[in-house]
Parts: structure tokens; sequence; C-alpha cells
């Protein structure tokens, strides 16, 4: 279990189970309000995200996104928009307040798992003292030059296909469904097909050399880096 602690501010409460109980299942600690009001009452800078839904009542939650942002103990905290409210100035508004994410209901759990993991990843690496490389075996990413090294050679990369090695390397045995990685690689590309991942990984596998057999194709699920 990851020790990631989400607090889920929403007026319905059916809602805020149906997240409370999946993300619970992902291994996060989940505590819920049905206000701001509700959320003030609780030490907001102990959570590691916030996911906020705008239509709160009293303190909306783009009054509590910015109270967040204003107050120097809980302006770093990553705050996730999940929310009804789904046309561009809403999401503009949102982005400007500092949001990570913004996200419209309905959506796919799926999805939003893998939108809060790519946020909590986000920061961590902001965070955490820079490791400039990942490796597996003689296979080499340096991360600050962007060079991917095969037995003490260069092989070039595109930037697409570098964030998808580097994150199979960094998830050894993870499968990932294309959608995954269509959120995690191209999250701002909607128009990207899922034939565009299978071409890049397919790339992947030929620049790679042995390390190619890694990449493990799981019928009808995804691919995954099998170490």
């Amino acid at each position: 279990m990851n020790k990631y602690h989400i607090l889920v501010v929403d007026a319905e409460e059916d809602m805020c189970e149906i997240l409370r109980f999946n993300l619970t299942n992902e291994g996060y600690l989940v505590n819920v309000a049905y206000s701001a009001e509700e959320a003030f009452t609780k030490n907001i800078h102990a959570y590691n995200l916030l996911l906020l839904e705008v239509a709160l009542g009293k303190i909306s939650g783009f009054k509590m996104a910015h109270m967040i942002r204003n107050d120097p103990e809980t302006e770093t905290i990553p705050i996730i928009f999940l929310t009804g409210r789904d046309n561009e100035n809403d999401r503009l508004t949102g982005f400007n307040l500092g949001a990570d994410d913004y996200i419209t209901k309905p959506f796919s759990l799926r999805e939003l798992v893998a939108r809060i993991n790519a946020v909590i990843h986000r920061i961590n690496t902001k965070e955490t003292p820079v490791n400039n490389q990942v490796s597996y075996d003689k296979l080499h990413m340096n991360l600050t030059n962007k060079q991917v090294m095969l037995d003490g050679d260069e092989i070039k990369f595109t930037r697409k296909e570098f964030e998808i090695l580097k994150l199979f390397i960094e998830n050894t045995n993870q499968l990932f469904t294309r959608k995954d990685l269509l959120t995690l690689v191209w999250p701002e590309e909607s128009y990207v097909l899922n034939r565009t991942v299978d071409v890049s990984i397919t790339r992947i596998r030929k620049k790679i050399g042995p390390y190619g057999r890694n990449i493990v194709t799981k019928i009808g699920l995804g691919y995954c880096f099998e170490g």
C-alpha cells in the first residue's frame, strides 16, 4: 500500500463514497468532506492531494483552491478538479488558480487513477533529489540530456519514445493499457490514437536490441516491461 493521503471534497455523498471505495482499493488513504467548510476543519496541509468539485455551496471549489494557494502552509498541495463543470471558461479558471489537472464528470476510474498517479509522480520528481539516470542492465537513460545508451552506444529517441521507455523501466513488470499510456505520455493531445502507441512501442523495441523482448504485449490488455 502506498502512503499517499487524498482528501475528496464533493457535496454529493454517493460520489464521495464511490471515490473513497475505489481509491482505497488502489492503496490510497482517503478522507472525504461534503463542503469546503468541512474540509477546512481538517488538517489540509497533511494531505498529499485534493480532489475538488467546483459546485460546493457558499465556498465554491474555485474559492477553496484560491484560499489554499494563498496559504503558505498549503500552497504546494496538488489539486485536481473533478467536476461536472465542463465549459472552457471553467477549465481555464481552474488552471489559472493553480490546479494540477481538471477532470470532468462522468469519468473513467482507470483514467482518474492514472492521472492522480501522474500528478503525484510530477510532484515527487520536483521534491525528490534528482537522480539523473534510470537503468536496466546495460540499457541506461540519462534524464538530464535525454540520452539513451545501450552497451555504451547512444541510440536516438524521440521525446515520446523516451517518455514511454522511462515509464517502463521505472515501473518494471507493471501493466500499462494503451489508454494509460495515452493519458501519461500524451495528456494534452486528445487526437492521438491507440495505433500511435503501438507504432511507438514497435520502434522502441527495434532501437533497444535484445531488450526489445522485455517489452511484452498482453493480448487485449496492454504492455509491460518484464524484468
